[in-house]
């Protein structure tokens, strides 16, 4: 299982901060700040709002922990794919890395944007340049990144603590004026009966969305000094941290509003901010925002650099790009993702399809995963496990129930999207093929 010698080497240089780091920072970002408003839309009691969030964290603790045994066992960097190919095969090892890569390098431009299209709000100024606000955010971290792995971890742990902070810093605002707001207003009468329970799993599918990037620490799983120990600690300490900030932001949301008076906000935080800071509400809002965005442009430049050289590295793209330099970083894995980032950002919101269509694999990644411990139970028993999954087979089964229920649900609520993801899926085989042969 140990990796094949490359040209330099990545360095088994990380510990727990870090991977609760990078946690912290892929997994909270703008889902946090739109969410509610949609949540609490079908979910307008402050119980159901509340308890449907934590539903939500526990699948994703329930996923670390299956992903903590294989992180563990096959401590390769690369995220998923190494376990899919690993597990399961080639192909489908494939499948996963590519659209992982994709969909990683396209959320790294979201995000971008986002901070692009905010820092104007917040500087009139700078109108009309919010793509290359955006493009020179990319580049920058890429360049830092270029330096070695201690600079990107050591930004990682900056910006993550930054966020949380920030977050923290808006709850202890909210609580300390909460009460009255709150209280002004009758929350409605919940829905009941299957209405009830389909809201329930409707208000699910966007906690879970938001929960989404808890899986950040596989992506270095050989750069972890200790995987055995620490890849599980970083997994399951990083999603026990992810839930407790969403309680507490949400709780301190509903201590200002009423879960009916959130419901439907487009962004719930913003309104929030609105309340407790007033005319300055909207600029802290935003820079709020952008802080919450740099560790998320920061984390997805690693770990989309990382499934390109594991792929790299194992010929199922070219084997130039399995280049890593003194300080860690596999350099043209890095280069390439940030390229193709850098497209993405200019060509703006006609990308968005694109991401849309791979939020497909990215539900499908996770069920290949899941069911790779199954596969490698049973075929690899005696296999030395550092970690093993507690709860198992239950836990397990849960886990990829959920996400084959989460798959279906997705593709019911957008089957036009589905089916081009079906398409790719299809012709992805014989490019496979060429790269392979290659």
């Amino acid at each position: 299982m140990n990796p094949p010698p490359t040209r330099g080497r990545l360095l088994p240089i990380l510990g727990v901060g870090f991977g609760l780091a990078v946690t912290i920072g892929n997994a909270i970002g703008a889902g946090i700040l739109r969410a509610p408003g949609d949540i609490a839309a079908n979910l307008p009691v402050a119980w159901l709002y509340l308890t449907a969030w934590a539903v939500g964290g526990l699948y994703a603790l329930l996923g670390a922990v299956q992903l903590s045994e294989l992180g563990a066992m096959i401590p390769r960097s690369g995220g998923q794919y190494g376990f899919s190919r690993y597990a399961l095969g080639e192909y489908p090892g494939f499948i996963v890395g590519w659209s992982d890569w994709i969909s990683t390098a396209g959320t790294t431009a979201a995000v971008a944007i986002v901070i692009g299209e905010f820092s104007v709000a917040l500087f009139p100024g700078s109108s009309g340049r919010a793509a290359g606000i955006a493009a020179a955010v990319v580049i920058i971290f890429a360049a830092a990144q270029w330096r070695g792995l201690r600079w990107g971890s050591g930004i990682q742990n900056a910006t993550s603590l930054m966020k949380a902070a920030a977050f923290v810093a808006l709850a202890v605002a909210a609580f300390a004026i909460g009460g009255d707001a709150a209280a002004a207003e009758t929350a409605r009468t919940p829905a009941r009966g299957l209405a009830l329970a389909a809201a329930f799993i409707l208000a699910l599918q966007g906690i879970i969305y938001t929960y989404d990037g808890w899986s950040a620490t596989i992506y270095f799983c050989e750069e972890v000094e200790n995987p055995g120990r620490d890849i599980p600690r970083s997994m399951i300490g990083g999603v026990l941290s992810v839930i407790a900030i969403y309680l507490l932001v949400n709780l301190a949301f509903l201590a200002v509003l009423p879960a009916s008076r959130i419901a439907g906000e487009a962004f719930a935080a913003g309104t929030v901010a609105g309340v407790i800071f007033g005319a300055w509400g909207d600029p802290v809002f935003r820079v709020l925002t952008i802080v919450s965005m740099l560790s998320a442009v920061n984390s997805n430049h690693l770990m989309a650099s990382r499934v390109l050289f594991a792929m790299s590295r194992d010929g199922l793209v070219s084997r130039r790009i399995a280049v890593v330099n003194e300080g860690g970083t596999p350099t043209m894995a890095l280069l390439a993702s940030t390229i193709v980032t850098i497209v993405f950002v200019l060509f703006g919101r006609t990308f968005e399809r694109v991401i849309t269509v791979l939020a497909f694999f990215f539900v499908a990644n996770y069920t290949l995963s899941f069911l790779s411990v199954f596969v490698l139970r049973r075929r690899e028993p005696d296999t030395p496990r550092p970690y093993r999954a507690w709860g198992y087979p239950w836990t397990t089964g849960i886990a990829l129930s959920g996400s084959i229920a989460f798959l279906i649900g997705a593709i019911a609520s957008d089957p036009d999207n589905s089916l081009i993801a079906v398409v790719v899926l299809a012709a992805s085989y014989p490019t496979f093929l060429v790269l392979r042969r290659r």
